[in-house]
């Protein structure tokens, strides 16, 4: 492999090297808003609150559905960093193999079964009557895209565990001009209203995908990736299923969670429904640095356990959560002050402004407790211990989250759901400090001494 675009988190520095790897993948989740507020501007400028409200209401059907998989995925980034610590490319090439083949066996009957299963959750989610036939149309042709979803975040994740961040960032560059050249003629010139948006963003992650490959073969040509599935190792596959199946499952019964939230929200109407979908916009402005330092805490972990480094992996798992906690309060509290005027880009509905404002007031001073919270449970993840932080994000959610959204819906103000969220952000950053205090983590602090006692 060509050394030069990866980054090896086995020595050097050890926040020099996260930040060399976290920052193309920073950058690309500046993109990536960029691709998701471009929707929200052209429909919210070019449609209306209702539009808003049809497009912020109907990512959770597809969140619950791809999750599982997203999952399995993520277990293929960890085994790929755990072998590229290790130097095991015989073991690298069959996880490649087995992936693309384990891509397909879900993705497509997922795109059939989403067909069906995306608007009876609709129903369940009590979206507005108002709302309901935007919402069924964006989440029908969405599923239409779950091939290039799916295997774009695959082989992005494989990269990201061999240590090259910067090919995320290349994939999102492609897919974020197609998404935008696609909505400003689909929605903008065409008039085709939130179908027109849903059909931008599937291609886009066609072409994201597609290119992936491209990047693939032609960077890592000893990986012997292909286009379409040839054999599958039992092995690996049980390897990724042991890992990533209790991430994917934990995902899954998350994604039920916010869709319990989202039927709150919806019992507040569509207006309501707008100003979440437009504060969510901005809070992702805040949050950059939380997926893109908790991905090179997986990956980091996962190379350093690989490469039997204990010195570093003991310094790395304090280190990278609480830097991640540090850049978010600041960028948090900054884009709290600025909210209206960033919030005003998307609407210029007084009615949703105000509750928008309401929401990110309320969320975003408190969203780098989640920043500690998540940088904890990747670098967990990337060691291969799930159990753990998968019982932690179900408490937070099913013991703390929900009952507090419902006990505020219907005792206090359901316009004041959100406080839900920073309450379980505490609970759950709480909780991932006690594996310091776990087993496993002084038998890493015993490892790590004896390795500087040498």
């Amino acid at each position: 492999m060509k050394a030069a675009k990866k980054v090896d988190m086995t020595q050097g520095s050890i926040m020099k090297r996260v930040l060399l790897f976290a920052l193309p993948i920073c950058v690309g989740n500046v993109l990536q808003q960029l691709y998701g507020t471009v929707d929200t501007l052209v429909i919210g400028n070019f449609c209306g609150s209702v539009s808003l409200a049809a497009v912020g209401t109907s990512s959770q059907p597809v969140e619950i559905l791809l999750c599982v998989f997203l999952g399995l995925g993520t277990g293929v980034s960890i085994l790929v960093s755990q072998f590229t610590g290790s130097g095991d490319m015989e073991s690298l090439k069959e996880i490649g193999a087995t992936a693309i083949s384990f891509l397909f066996l879900c993705a497509i009957p997922l795109t059939i079964i989403g067909q069906f299963a995306g608007p009876a959750v609709l129903r369940f989610m009590q979206v507005p009557d108002d709302t309901w036939e935007l919402a069924n149309a964006y989440i029908s042709i969405i599923f239409f895209g779950t091939l290039g979803n799916m295997g774009y975040n695959m082989n992005a994740g494989i990269l990201r565990g061999m240590g090259d961040s910067n090919a995320s960032l290349l994939f999102l560059i492609v897919s974020c001009a197609v998404n935008i050249v696609l909505d400003l003629v689909f929605v903008a010139g065409l008039g085709m209203d939130v179908a027109g948006a849903a059909w931008a963003t599937t291609i886009a992650m066609y072409c994201s995908w597609l290119f992936s490959i491209v990047y693939i073969r032609k960077k890592y040509p000893e990986f012997c990736f292909t286009y379409l599935p040839h054999r599958m190792n039992k092995r690996m596959l049980g390897s990724i299923v042991a890992i990533g199946l209790p991430l994917g499952l934990n995902s899954s019964i998350y994604s039920v969670g916010h869709i319990l939230m989202q039927s709150l929200i919806n019992l507040q109407g569509s207006i309501f429904i707008a100003a979440c979908s437009v504060s969510s916009k901005v809070t992702g402005i805040a949050n950059v640095a939380i997926t893109s330092l908790s991905s090179a805490a997986t990956t980091f972990s996962g190379q350093n356990l690989g490469a039997e480094n204990y010195v570093y992996l003991k310094k790395g798992g304090i280190q990278i959560p609480l830097f991640s906690g540090l850049i978010t309060c600041i960028a948090g509290l900054i884009v709290t002050f600025w909210c209206r005027p960033l919030l005003e880009f998307f609407t210029r509905d007084a009615e949703v402004l105000d509750i928008a404002v309401r929401y990110i007031r309320i969320v975003l001073p408190f969203t780098w407790a989640y920043a500690v919270f998540n940088g904890i449970i990747c670098f967990v993840n990337g060691m291969g211990e799930v159990r753990f932080p998968t019982v932690v994000n179900l408490l937070m959610l099913w013991a703390v989250r929900i009952p507090c959204a419902w006990l505020i819906t219907w005792y206090i103000d359901g316009g004041y759901v959100m406080a839900c969220l920073p309450i379980s952000f505490v609970f759950g950053m709480c909780c991932m400090f006690s594996y310091f205090f776990s087993k496993n983590w002084k038998k890493i602090g015993k490892l790590a001494a004896e390795q500087q006692g040498e």
